[in-house]
């Protein structure tokens, strides 16, 4: 028994020193991550589809079938690369469109802002007038000043005078949905989740439990509303009354950038925070047709290239040696405490 409390407690002090040691590599990747040039990727999704569409046929088709495909399809590439020679002896003569596809999956923090600033960088560098920028988009909402650059993000394409479309297939709430209205058109399905156009803030407080606790806590600002609520000392009427009037002008800002984007919206009527589904916001005027992404993009192969760009963002220290686990226990410890502690959010 006293073997194995000792050998118990040698475990405990190797676990500790295992945290101890993820948990600084956790803070330096964190810390070296920004200074590291990430990587550009680009698929051609033309040739993804078209690779499927070929292996069914060669499991389902007879011999003398896939023989006349095969002949059709040189017969069509040959008059592809005469098409594209032409096109490139008469500058003027305009190209094939491209289809450019991003994805921004947002949490709270609209993290993926990162990335999807790179990749429109990338896009315009080399965009036409005739080419459409799709951003698939899959949010609920998250804090301001995140999706309010997100959305800035977005408003670049438009800027270019490069065509817009969002696709929603999921969800496109609040923050969400503010990015989304930024587009020339909105594309959802027909039980994707859109609106909330609110803003919501909560804030825990815990000043009674250390009250009775005999725990004082001093809070010192300079400037009347330099904190309005706070999570350990003792909240005011006043400050309560503050605090509820900034989340009124942030909605009005919310009001006002939709409806600028998309005026045809009876804003005060869909501006009270409440979702509909796909085919309920076609008739509110939310969006503009219902259909997924996939068959959207599938209506655009013959007749256009369908280039997906993602920019990955470098590993950090943790993840490079595999201590996934910690990298994983970071983002959710981030996650929960900004649930907990965010003021306004979308």
């Amino acid at each position: 028994m006293e073997f194995l409390a000792d050998y118990a407690g040698f475990l405990l002090k190797l676990l500790s020193v295992a945290l101890v040691i993820g948990f600084l590599l956790v803070m330096l990747s964190s810390g070296k991550r920004k200074s590291q040039p990430g990587s550009l990727s680009v698929v051609k999704l033309n040739e993804r589809y078209d690779a499927m569409k070929e292996e069914l046929d060669r499991q389902l088709l007879d011999k003398k079938t896939l023989k006349n495909i095969e002949k059709e399809k040189k017969k069509k590439e040959k008059a592809e690369k005469k098409s594209q020679k032409k096109s490139s002896n008469n500058p003027e003569e305009e190209s094939k469109k491209r289809l450019y596809v991003l994805d921004f999956d947002g949490d709270i923090k609209a993290s993926a802002v990162e990335s999807m600033r790179e990749e429109i960088t990338a896009v315009l560098s080399v965009a036409k007038p005739q080419d459409e920028v799709v951003v698939r988009l899959e949010s609920g909402g998250g804090v301001v000043h995140g999706y309010g650059l997100a959305a800035s993000q977005l408003q670049r394409i438009r800027e270019a005078n490069i065509p817009l479309t969002i696709c929603v297939d999921k969800v496109a709430a609040s923050g969400g949905y503010m990015m989304a209205c930024v587009a020339d058109k909105i594309i959802a399905a027909p039980f994707a989740i859109l609106g909330s156009i609110g803003v919501v803030a909560q804030i825990p407080n815990v000043h009674r439990l250390l009250d009775k606790s005999l725990i004082d806590v001093e809070l010192h600002t300079a400037g009347k509303y330099k904190r309005t609520l706070t999570m350990l000392g003792e909240n005011t009427d006043e400050g309560r009354e503050k605090f509820k009037q900034d989340l009124e002008d942030t909605h009005g800002l919310f009001k006002r950038f939709v409806s600028t984007q998309r005026p045809q919206l009876d804003i005060e009527g869909i501006a009270t925070g409440d979702t509909w589904y796909g085919s309920e916001a076609l008739e509110n005027k939310l969006i503009d047709q219902v259909m997924t992404s996939d068959a959207y993009l599938v209506s655009h192969y013959d007749a256009a290239e369908v280039i997906q760009v993602v920019y990955k963002q470098p590993k950090g220290v943790a993840e490079r040696l595999g201590l996934s686990f910690f990298s994983a226990l970071e983002q959710k410890a981030v996650s929960w405490i900004g649930r907990l502690t965010q003021t306004r959010g979308y």
